[in-house]
């Protein structure tokens, strides 16, 4: 455990703090009930899928917890160079469900069919472990347009799953039904429970909202009558799981080919929930990072072949948790695993979790699926959306995922063999990234890639590859306006050429200003006319109208107010010999800068100059979102019409 000295100083990583043992049982617990709806679901599909017992469906179930907890300790504590050593669970990934029930229905179902799911789980398994390397190597090929997409529709497509748990499987024809308004009551009452200790409640209480909220909803459904325990005093005290239960495994070359499929899948969703974890923890992710969370999807994935099992990936469900408690410690899922191995080797206390009713977990589960579903939004946000290449890739995909989500049975009209991707809207989505981003970002890169245009102008759009084709005089008279056509800082701007995309271009302005030396950047400065000057009068980035009306004690369009701001911008200059500069888009600060102007003048030399160059740097971003915004209309508007929104 943390001594409070090292807490104290921060020398411990968040990630790696050992937190209080009652804290780390208690989060723990949270974890556990978070996915225990999603763990035991697959069991329970594929149990039924294939005629089997109840007896052997309670193995099923008792073995995905115990090999659930082996698979999250791996991953989260980390042995070796497997596990990623990040606060993600693992659990049986939703992607192996359809394939699995196609396996073991080609065997006949019942034992026969699930001893054939288990070889190609092993197979499977030992592949995903050894090709971990390659795959993280292919990482320039997910850049955030990829990885944010497939978190999104991560986060949306699981959605319906809350939604259908909300509604405890009532169909639409039955909606009118008082069973079905009590099963979303107490899906809303859990979301409400939630939602409302995060808004009243600060510290420990408030990382367990979801925990808390879990219990309320219960507790409230069985007042109600809808929560039972009866099944606890049933259930056996102890239980366990050996390897081969059912048999030993049989190997089939076309189910070992779906299971391959199934794990190259599996990689690009655990990529996507690495990435997701990383943002929120704010840990940057490299591809070592990538190559121990597959091999720790491999290996537990070989493990559940073994010990009557299945595929393994990063839950989802508690990337969310994580994102809406903002508990960071990678020992907290350690803790939670081995609440899942007492789990499956205790049946009756599994059988206390089993009783949560499903509207409350998917209550629940509504604000979890969300958190990711932000994260992957918070993602996009790095994403060039000039680039009219990132829309195409980012839209179609969610627009593909989002088909097979609303229409889940889309997948049947296709042949066995697509069924794998198009029985997923998670699967689909990231294929397509991936396909798209190649296509347009790798392939052909110098004659079919369409480029971003960067600047509009009456001549014609000017896309990023002729901006980085031109030449000095060329570049200054397209971009001269941002900084008053200054010539150093346009030099410096040229000559970090090729930009790779209008961000870029915009950060090569923003470094010339830092690099300048001090009589460079006082030229620059004094290129600036004298607020309220004549000159000053239609700069839009200085004095403009809404600016000044919104103060009117500033100046504003009142002559004696302009009169007023000049004189104290000329004695301003007089005292520090360059101008007050301020960018007007912002009018709050605007008028307070302004207003604030006489007293600014007992400030060092050296404070205001520094305030000078960053607003320089305000005014030509301003500058430089409007030339994008001549040559991108559309979304420009749109980012607009949110921004004022």
């Amino acid at each position: 455990m943390n001594s409070p000295v090292a807490r104290i100083g921060r020398a411990v990583d968040p990630v790696d703090e050992v937190l209080p043992l009652p804290q780390l049982a208690t989060y723990g617990v949270q974890h556990v009930l978070a996915f225990y709806a999603g763990a035991v679901l697959i069991p329970i599909i594929l149990s039924g899928a294939l005629g089997l017992s109840h007896e052997q469906l309670i193995h099923l179930i008792n073995a995905d917890l115990f090999t659930c907890g082996i698979a999250s300790i791996l991953q989260a504590g980390g042995i070796g160079n497997v596990g990623v050593r990040l606060p993600l669970l693992q659990g049986v990934t939703f992607t192996a469900v359809s394939p699995m029930i196609a396996i073991g229905l080609s065997a006949g179902g019942g034992v026969p069919g699930l001893l054939q799911i288990y070889g190609s789980v092993i197979v499977a398994g030992a592949c995903t472990y050894f090709a971990a390397p390659h795959f993280a190597r292919l990482l320039r090929f997910f850049p955030p347009a990829v990885t944010g997409t497939v978190i999104l529709i991560i986060g949306i497509a699981l959605l319906p799953v809350a939604a259908s748990d909300v509604v405890n499987g009532v169909g639409p024809h039955r909606m009118q039904d008082p069973v079905a308004l009590k099963n979303v009551l107490y899906g809303l009452a859990t979301l409400g429970v939630i939602v409302a200790i995060q808004r009243f409640f600060r510290g420990f209480v408030s990382t367990i909202a979801v925990l808390l909220g879990l219990v309320a909803g219960t507790l409230l459904a069985w007042a109600c009558g809808d929560a039972h325990f009866d099944s606890v005093l049933a259930a056996p005290g102890f239980g366990y799981t050996t390897p081969f239960h059912f048999g030993l495994p049989t190997f089939n070359l076309f189910a070992i080919l779906s299971m391959l499929i199934v794990m190259l899948i599996t990689m690009i969703e655990t990529t996507g929930d690495v990435y997701a974890t990383g943002e929120i923890v704010q840990r940057r992710i490299r591809p070592d990072d990538i190559a121990r969370a597959i091999r720790a999807d491999g290996a537990a994935t070989f493990l559940g072949g073994i010990l009557n099992s299945f595929p393994y990936t990063c839950f989802a469900e508690n990337v969310g948790l994580v994102r809406l408690t903002q508990i960071k410690s990678r020992w907290v899922v350690v803790a939670a695993g081995v609440v899942m191995l007492m789990l499956g080797s205790m049946p009756k206390a599994a059988a206390v979790v089993a009783a949560i009713p499903h509207p409350v977990l998917g209550g629940a589960a509504l604000a979890m699926f969300a958190a990711v579903a932000v994260v992957g939004i918070q993602t996009l946000s790095r994403v060039d959306f000039n680039d009219h290449r990132n829309i195409v890739i980012v839209g179609t995909s969610l627009g593909l995922g989002m088909l097979v989500t609303a229409q889940p049975n889309l997948a049947a009209a296709f042949p066995g063999w697509a069924q794998t991707v198009f029985g997923s809207g998670i699967t689909l989505a990231a294929i397509t990234a991936i396909l798209l981003n190649l296509l347009f970002n790798h392939v052909g890169r110098g004659s079919l890639s369409p480029t971003a245009a960067v600047a509009g102008r009456p001549g014609g759009l000017i896309g990023l590859d002729a901006v980085n084709a031109m030449d000095a005089e060329a570049f200054e008279q397209t971009f001269g306006g941002l900084v008053e056509n200054t010539p150093w800082v346009l030099e410096r701007a040229w000559a970090m050429r090729p930009f790779a995309d209008t961000l870029a271009l915009r950060a090569a302005f923003q470094n010339a200003l830092i690099t300048g030396s001090s009589e460079e950047q006082l030229q620059l400065m004094n290129s600036f006319a004298d607020l309220g000057s004549a000159a000053d009068a239609h700069n839009d980035y200085r004095l403009d109208p809404a600016g000044a009306e919104a103060g009117a004690a500033a100046g504003g369009r009142n002559e004696d107010g302009r009169s007023e701001v000049h004189e104290m911008a000329q004695a301003y200059r007089g005292h520090f010999g360059f101008p007050l500069i301020i960018c007007a888009r912002d009018s709050e600060r605007y008028q307070r800068a302004v207003l604030e102007g006489w007293s600014r003048m007992a400030n060092a030399a050296a404070v205001e100059r520094a305030a000078g160059l960053i607003e320089i740097a305000r005014i030509a971003n301003a500058r430089f979102n409007d030339l994008v915004a001549d040559a991108n209309p559309i979304q420009t508007a749109r980012a607009r019409a949110y921004r004022n929104a």
